[in-house]
C-alpha cells in the first residue's frame, strides 16, 4: 500500500482498523491496538496502545510478543494446553494473525524473534497449533494489500 498505515485506510467512512475494534468490543470485554506508528490517532479511540518492545518492529510476531510482554493481565485465550495456537482458514487460505495464541508461547516466540526469525506461519506450526476451517464465513476475514481490493470492498458494502 506503498507505505501507508493500512489500518488508517477508510471502509465506509472509517478507518479499517476501527471495523475490527468495533466487532472485537461486542465478544471481548478487554480490546488493546498495537501500533508503531500514528499512535495518537489510536489512542483517540479510548484504547490503549501498545508499542512494539523489539527494535525495528519486526512483524506482526513482535506486535503479539509486545502485547503478551505489557498487558500482563490480558488473556489471549481460554484453550487446552496441546493446541497452544489456533488461527483462522478461510477454505483458501491461512489468516495467522487472526489467532487465538495461549500466553504459555511467550518464551518461545521470544526466542524465536532473538534468533531472527519473522514467518508467522511457521512459528505457529513450531508452537503445535493448527488452523480452525471458518470456510463458511470467508467473507469475514479479508485481508485488504492493495488499492484495488479496498476498492472491491467499497463496492461490496
Amino acid at each position: 500500500m506503498g507505505g501507508v498505515d493500512k489500518g488508517l485506510l477508510e471502509l465506509n467512512g472509517k478507518p479499517l482498523w476501527q471495523h475490527v475494534a468495533d466487532a472485537l468490543m461486542t465478544q471481548l470485554s478487554h480490546v488493546v491496538v498495537n501500533a508503531n506508528r500514528h499512535q495518537e490517532i489510536y489512542q483517540a479511540s479510548g484504547l490503549k496502545v501498545i508499542e512494539d518492545s523489539l527494535a525495528d518492529y519486526p512483524g506482526p510476531l513482535a506486535g503479539m510478543l509486545s502485547v503478551m510482554q505489557q498487558e500482563a493481565a490480558a488473556r489471549l485465550n481460554h484453550q487446552r494446553k496441546d493446541a497452544p495456537v489456533v488461527w483462522v482458514h478461510d477454505g483458501e487460505r491461512d489468516h495467522p494473525t487472526i489467532a487465538l495464541v495461549n500466553r504459555a508461547i511467550e518464551p518461545l516466540l521470544l526466542e524465536y524473534l532473538q534468533a531472527g526469525e519473522r514467518r508467522v506461519m511457521v512459528f505457529m506450526r513450531l508452537a503445535g497449533g493448527h488452523a480452525v476451517d471458518f470456510s463458511d464465513h470467508k467473507d469475514a476475514f479479508v485481508n485488504v494489500n492493495t488499492p484495488e481490493e479496498l476498492a472491491r470492498w467499497q463496492e461490496k458494502r
